[in-house]
């Protein structure tokens, strides 16, 4: 097996998890940073309808393709690429298209429940959960899904109450026990830092 860490980062929507993913991609750059998105794995469901599609609950454990997000990781953890999938957040379904993710010494895995499933924790080295309060995360997920996925306010705050609460309560929230550190707030400088000092001795011994 190459020599790859995989660093799970987790925390609920709008959490700052992929803030703190995309500030230690930048600092080192995608020779030595690699960003796996959990989002990026949802089950395609193309053999359903639209409206089907939009009843699903999207924030449980089993709105995701598990089996090929390990699949993908043990293939970056064994130094080949993967060619992750692309999905479309307006019609709720996953592409034909896919994007080349190429092996890197660290491998960054980043998602709401990437803690939460027992698979994915048994392949990553060092586990984080991002722990921001529930109303900076419910404005920044307005906010994002409004600008970013073409929702209406409406349906954000009906989707937020009907499945992405409780299924945080349920699933996200307790995966925060099997983390081996615990960052307030996604916007944090120093924990940031703190990280990065952490991935720079890891890269060091990987030369």
């Amino acid at each position: 097996m190459a020599n790859v860490t995989v660093l799970a980062i987790a925390g609920g929507s709008g959490s700052g998890k992929t803030t703190v993913a995309r500030a230690l991609a930048t600092h080192f750059g995608p020779e030595h940073v690699q960003i796996v998105v959990q989002d990026a794995y949802y089950r395609d469901r193309r053999d359903l309808s639209f409206e089907e599609r939009k009843k699903i609950n999207y924030d449980h454990p089993d709105a995701f393709d598990e089996g090929l997000l390990v699949e993908h990781l043990k293939t970056l953890r064994s130094g080949r690429a993967i060619p992750r999938p692309v999905y479309d957040y307006a019609t709720h379904a996953r592409t034909d298209s896919t994007v080349s993710v190429p092996p890197a010494p660290i491998v960054i895995l980043e998602g709401i429940l990437v803690l939460a499933t027992p698979s994915l924790r048994e392949l990553s080295d060092i586990k984080i959960f991002v722990d921001t309060d529930p109303d900076v995360r419910f404005i920044r997920r307005l906010r994002r899904d409004v600008a970013e996925r073409g929702r209406t306010i409406d349906s954000v705050i009906e989707q937020y109450l009907a499945t992405v609460r409780p299924m945080h309560l349920a699933f996200c929230e307790p995966s925060r026990r099997h983390a081996d550190l615990i960052l307030p707030e996604g916007r944090n400088d120093v924990a940031i830092r703190l990280l990065n000092a952490k991935i720079e001795s890891l890269l060091s011994r990987k030369e």
